[in-house]
């Protein structure tokens, strides 16, 4: 994406060529972006300051992406070649700057907007650098356009399909309130339990899944046990130093495979969670 000069002389250019575009050019279409004749600044017409959001990426299209909030709003964003990406760095983070490919599904952002007579525009994406890892991690099970969302969990399933190459050693469950994927002191102490007992395992591999209870419509859930299951993987590496390798990838389940009753608030209790299996190769277990 192009980085505007903050140059006088250049802002006085950029000012000169919006002044001299014609009026077709300023009313363009969210669909057909004009672009200047001697830049690749695209000229969406008037815009003021829109609202700022923040919520993970669930699908992205063309110019656009779907940001999804934590109560499940979901809100369609443009983006174009002003758009500013900022990436934060790590204590040993890269000096290579991000692209538009990074904007991946369930990835955690927070978009600047301007609002223009199309909708809402990015004037910059900020996110994580840690949080892209993740979510590339993720990002083959979540849906990839606006209108395939519903296929998301039946993608999902399809990636637990070699579940029988494995023996199931322990499985170690977790749990969230409604709607949140923090992990609380309990469910700490049993991640690196499990991690500890699964380091004494030969040839032990952790596959973790996320999932949620009834509560909330399918895209949010799916989202939602993405999240819950990112966490975990995220604190089973960093704070009980289990090695990436060693990790199958993660995957959200959505309201998928309950435990209990949706119907009771004990029963949702308990689907709100993360399974971390402890599996084995059959082709090397009892080696």
């Amino acid at each position: 994406m192009q980085v505007i000069s903050r140059k006088p002389r250049n802002l006085v250019l950029i000012g000169l060529l919006t002044m001299s575009a014609p009026a077709a050019l300023l009313a363009q279409s969210q669909d057909a972006p004009s672009e200047a004749s001697s830049s690749d600044i695209n000229v969406y017409g008037q815009k003021t300051e829109g609202p700022e959001i923040t919520g993970f990426i669930t699908a992205r299209k063309d110019d656009k992406v779907q940001v999804t909030a934590a109560d499940g709003t979901r809100t369609t964003i443009a983006y174009d070649e002003s758009t500013k990406l900022k990436a934060s760095s790590g204590l040993f983070g890269s000096k290579v700057k991000p692209t538009a490919d990074s904007l991946i599904n369930g990835l955690p952002v927070t978009v600047k907007t301007m609002q223009w007579e199309g909708g809402l525009v990015a004037s910059q994406i900020t996110f994580k650098k840690n949080d892209l890892k993740t979510a590339s991690m993720i990002r083959t099970g979540t849906a990839q356009g606006f209108e395939e969302q519903t296929a998301a969990t039946e993608a999902l399933r399809g990636r637990l399909g070699d579940i029988d190459k494995y023996n199931v050693k322990s499985t170690t469950n977790v749990n969230f309130d409604t709607g949140k994927w923090a992990l609380n002191e309990q469910a700490k102490q049993d991640l690196c339990t499990a991690a500890s007992t699964a380091e004494n395992t030969d040839n032990a591999l952790l596959l973790v899944v996320g999932y949620t209870d009834s509560t909330g419509d399918e895209d949010f859930n799916q989202v939602l046990s993405e999240k819950r299951a990112a966490r975990v993987v995220n604190y089973l590496q960093q704070a009980c130093s289990w090695k990436p390798y060693r990790m199958l990838t993660p995957t959200g389940m959505a309201m998928a495979d309950p435990l209990a009753d949706n119907s009771t608030e004990e029963g949702k209790a308990q689907n709100r969670r993360v399974a971390v299996n402890v599996l084995v190769s059959k082709s090397v277990d009892g080696f």
